[in-house]
């Protein structure tokens, strides 16, 4: 399954790089295949170990923000592995013809 997901603190004022970088950090920790851009942490791995770096990840915001955002969406598709990079590949071929 791949997971995007995006974790926002809420009244810590407009700078939240910090806060999200704590997030971030416990993804690239987790050894899970990972890709950070500018909106979004995707994350792939089974169902279980995904959602525990998620969890996780809120948890290092939330304990410094009095108030966390968490938007996600998942691909949960079994038997499938390596998709964080298959998709875009499959894609850039589409874009290369």
């Amino acid at each position: 399954m791949i997971v995007a997901f995006s974790i926002t603190p809420l009244g810590v004022g407009e700078d939240v790089g910090e806060y999200v970088a704590d997030a971030v950090r416990v993804v690239r920790e987790s050894g899970l295949p990972n890709h950070t851009d500018a909106m979004f942490t995707s994350i792939e791995g089974e169902w279980d170990e995904v959602m525990d770096v998620v969890k996780r990840a809120v948890a290092a915001v939330e304990s410094r923000a009095p108030r966390v955002s968490l938007v996600l969406k998942a691909d949960i598709r079994p038997g499938v592995t390596n998709g964080l990079h298959s998709k875009v590949e499959t894609l850039e071929r589409y874009l290369s013809t």
